[in-house]
């Protein structure tokens, strides 16, 4: 079995970054192209555009880092949570009426466990990212922008690379 460092792995980045802090997710993976591109066994997705034919990308891969914003917590804007897919991933969704380019991460994982069957990684973990700014607006709040780059710096130390 493959190590962390090594491990075939896909970053998917979910938001909207025209909804202000909801393109968090967006920017984590702007970000982290800049650190691993180059790397032949990590693939950087930004899923705001064509999510669902980034699904079929995902086989192969042998774990997957989801990267999203989440109202309503309580906590402070950029707090950040990280979790096992496990603890928030539902029941396969049958919902043709899903709308492609408004795909949830939870519903992206749903569909890619049906259409990769025994290829769908085990190996999964998501990143939320705390926000409460979704008006209609380029740009995020810096408390926002912050927790961006701590979930940055947390998965170029799982992958063994550094913020330069």
């Amino acid at each position: 079995m493959n190590s962390t460092l090594t491990k075939k792995t896909a970053i998917l980045g979910f938001g909207n970054p025209v909804r202000a802090d909801d393109g968090v997710g967006i920017y984590v993976i702007e970000q982290l192209k800049a650190h691993l591109e180059e790397e032949e066994h990590i693939s950087l997705f930004d899923m705001g555009t064509s999510a669902f034919e980034v699904l079929f990308k995902l086989r192969g891969q042998e774990r997957i880092i989801l990267v999203d914003a989440v109202l309503h917590t309580g906590e402070a804007v950029g707090t950040v949570y990280r979790l096992p897919a496990s603890e928030v991933e539902g029941q396969i969704e049958e919902d043709p009426m899903v709308f492609l380019h408004s795909l949830k991460w939870h519903q992206a994982l749903s569909y890619a466990r049906k259409m990769l069957g025994d290829d769908y990684p085990e190996d999964i973990e998501v990143y939320l990212i705390a926000i409460d700014d979704t008006r209609f607006n380029v740009g995020m709040t810096e408390p926002a922008k912050q927790g961006g780059d701590k979930v940055v710096k947390l998965v170029l130390e799982e992958m063994g690379g550094s913020v330069s």
